[in-house]
């Protein structure tokens, strides 16, 4: 696959990043989200979790049904609409 491939749209996260964050040793998609803000953006990982949870199970083996997903978290205070 080709490295220069965005995964995370929102946040600019390439395919690169997110293989050398895993070879790294940060083997979960939170991990992930961590190191490179993939799956922070507008989407809130709606288009990027299944990239991510793909290179980790390609670099380390991990069958996808054991990759959890993000975990999500609510705003601190409440936010105005």
């Amino acid at each position: 696959m080709n490295e220069a491939i965005c995964v995370c749209r929102c946040e600019e996260v390439t395919e690169e990043e997110v293989r050398e964050m895993v070879r790294a040793g940060i083997t979960s998609v939170d991990g992930i989200k961590r190191a490179t803000r993939a799956g922070m953006g507008l989407c809130q990982s709606k288009t990027c979790y299944t990239n991510i949870a793909r290179i980790i199970h390609e670099e380390t083996g991990t069958p996808l049904a054991e990759i959890e997903p993000m975990r999500i978290r609510i705003p601190v205070r409440p936010l105005k609409i």
